[in-house]
């Protein structure tokens, strides 16, 4: 096979100078982001994200190549580049994108270490690396699926295909490993697909033979990222023209494709959750990028819809099983719920380049209730099983399907896109935590660390120290500032925090004097190394109840503590299921931590009941007024613990919205 690597373009990053090389990097907010904010350094040095990053980095990550090797992801790779005989293996077009999100996971892993930390890690990305410029055909394409299976064949069935969803992905790794170890032999590999999409893709009247989209959106944001990377602003206005292009009729005019209405003039979320999202993300990025208010104005407007109305408590999306969809407004299902893993994820990327083109803290929240919860389910706490989706409920007595829909972890799935994707966003985490403007530095996301950013070119830095999410006091501590220029330290006030108090030098706020506005607390002075600021949020366990229009838990409660959402599991609650039980609301909630559960959790306990079961017979309805007494007099201890850590003991029921007495 000719070598695909013989020409090389040559570039260099227009990145600013100590920009941190983070996931999404905006080059030049255009007018449109007028509070814009550049993403800031951080660094996990310790508490719970460290905890589930060590795990990510010591046990995922590394298990990822072995798996990919027994899914045959890494065999196709070899017999295209000629190096092995056999026939495709994986059964999907897109198995390639679990590869190229798996380097790109490695490649955040790598970001910032000694060759010493990390030198097994590095010699297989390098492997891996050199297996998929091997597999690069002369002009740039790359998709084993089609080179093994389709003769050839290219972009016949955009709708299904997923070359460029599969190319999108190969970018963002091309752009990470770039990032995160200064090599280049990836991003050459991907600066030549990129060029070869831009040589074939096109609007009418440009001279390129096919004018068309990707059934599955994931291409858009990485020629964003390419463009920002690169200088290089054709793969900006390329990824503006596949954004534009959904809606016209391209895939059928279907909504699970985002093909139904143009983004422009879409007044809702629909069809499939994750190709939305991913949509909607390259959306805010040009928004970002262009400085278009008109696009800026929809991604507002859709974030909004889909929070109102198709977002479970757990920050997960997605109501159908069926096609991965979003349902109907308030169509919020438990047991059926779908919350997609890689939803999840999603929502996450897109609510973050929302946080930094506009400057509000409500994606902030949204980000933190997803990270605690709808994400971090899908991982289970040993790093090596995983959940593709994640509903809300297990019933008693629950007949697993198993395979990729199961509500058991596993080890690995058939279509695998969830854990290499998780260990993505584990690996780049700390790129999501915080931001810088000319006014000082933001604190989206609490935890035990360090945050950098920049004013005018000189560094500003806090550590911080905290127990959070099992403790609500975060403590702040000045390392770096100018000695003679006033600067904001702003730190987000949760949306479900009801009470805090902050003290800075000799004040001491609470929540009906602090500096708060728009959900972010404000504290500007001219600061000096060794300044103190110590944050205390409220911890106090809580009931939650949905809005009466999501019939599914209309007279139901959730158990939440700090940004947690709790669940039951079965095997707590031994003797009855849970199927019967109803949470008594007037007796208060009590918190206890428990170091030798679940890795260390804080449970809450509640007052309950089991329903007794009516004697039926074979019909299990009867009149209303002949219905049973409403519960059993004697009381259950309920033992409730965190959402994400369940299904981490045994397999069993579980729930997350409890029926009321």
């Amino acid at each position: 096979m000719p070598d695909a690597r013989s020409a090389v373009p040559s570039f260099e990053s227009p990145a600013p100078s100590g920009q941190p090389a983070a996931p999404v990097g905006p080059v030049r907010p255009g007018p449109a982001a007028k509070a814009a904010l550049a993403p800031a350094a951080a660094e996990v040095r310790g508490g719970f994200w460290s905890t589930r990053r060590r795990v990510n980095g010591g046990t995922s990550i590394p298990q990822g190549p072995g798996l990919l090797e027994s899914a045959g992801n890494l065999n196709n790779l070899r017999v295209v580049a000629g190096l092995a005989e056999g026939e495709f293996q994986g059964g999907y077009p897109f198995v390639d994108s679990d590869v190229y999100k798996w380097l790109e996971a490695a490649s955040w892993q790598l970001a910032g270490r000694a060759p010493e930390e990390d030198g097994p890690l590095a010699a297989e990305v390098e492997r891996i690396v050199s297996l998929v410029a091997d597999a690069q055909q002369p002009d740039g394409y790359l998709n084993t699926w089609f080179q093994l299976l389709k003769g050839g064949e290219r972009y016949q069935n955009l709708r299904w295909s997923h070359e460029l969803y599969c190319a999108g992905h190969l970018i963002q790794a091309g752009v990470a490993h770039h990032r995160a170890t200064g090599r280049r032999e990836l991003l050459d590999v991907a600066v030549r697909f990129a060029d070869h999409i831009d040589s074939v893709f096109g609007p009418p009247g440009s001279g390129k033979p096919i004018d068309g989209v990707d059934g599955h959106p994931e291409v858009e944001t990485a020629l964003v990222e390419l463009y920002r990377e690169t200088g290089e602003r054709r793969y900006l206005d390329l990824a503006g023209y596949f954004v534009d292009r959904f809606g016209h009729g391209l895939l059928g005019g279907e909504a699970y494709c985002q093909d139904r209405v143009p983004l422009r003039e879409a007044t809702d979320v629909e069809g499939h959750a994750v190709r939305q999202l991913y949509l909607l993300a390259a959306a805010t990025d040009l928004a970002t990028e262009n400085g278009d208010a008109e696009l800026r104005a929809v991604t507002e407007r859709l974030w909004a819809a889909m929070t109102a109305a198709k977002t479970h408590l757990t920050g997960g999306l997605g109501a159908h099983h069926e096609e991965e969809d979003f349902g109907d407004p308030y169509e919020l299902p438990n047991e059926r719920a779908y919350c997609e893993t890689c939803a999840a994820i999603a929502s996450i990327q897109w609510s973050w380049r929302m946080a930094l083109l506009t400057g509000e803290t409500r994606y902030g929240d949204l980000i933190e209730r997803t990270l605690f919860n709808g994400f971090l389910a899908g991982v289970s706490l040993d790093g090596e099983r995983w959940l593709y989706v994640n509903p809300l409920q297990v019933r008693d007595g629950h007949t697993d399907p198993g395979g990729d829909q199961s509500a058991r972890r596993t080890r690995w799935f058939r279509c695998a896109c969830c854990p290499p994707n998780v260990m993505r966003l584990l690996a780049s985490l700390e790129h999501y935590l915080a931001s810088s403007d000319g006014s000082g530095l933001q604190i989206h996301q609490y935890v035990t660390g360090r945050y950098t950013g920049e004013l005018d070119g000189t560094p500003v830095a806090v550590s911080a120290e905290t127990d959070y999410p099992w403790q609500g006091t975060i403590a702040f501590t000045v390392e770096e500032t100018p000695a003679d220029r006033p600067w904001t330290l702003s730190l987000r006030i949760p949306q479900w925090c009801g009470t805090y108090r902050v003290r800075c030098a000799d004040t001491v706020y609470d929540r009906t004097d602090a500096p708060v506005t728009d959900g972010w607390l404000r504290l500007e002075r001219t600061w000096a190394p060794g300044d103190r600021v110590v944050l205390e949020l409220s911890l106090a366990p809580r009931l939650t109840a949905a809005d009466p229009r999501v019939d599914a838990v209309r007279g139901c409660v959730a158990i939440e503590r700090g940004p947690l959402v709790y669940c039951l599991e079965g095997v707590d609650h031994p003797g009855g299921g849970l199927d019967d039980i109803v949470l008594d609301p007037g007796v208060p909630l009590a918190d206890a931590h428990r170091p030798d559960l679940l890795g260390g959790v804080t449970t809450v306990t509640a007052a309950g009941h089991r329903r007794p079961r009516a004697e039926n017979g074979w019909w299990p309805y009867a009149p209303a007024e002949a219905q049973a007494p409403a519960t059993d007099p004697a009381p259950v201890e309920l033992t409730a613990v965190p959402y994400y850590a369940w299904a981490n003991r045994q397999d069993g029921s579980m729930r997350v919205w409890l029926p009321t007495l």
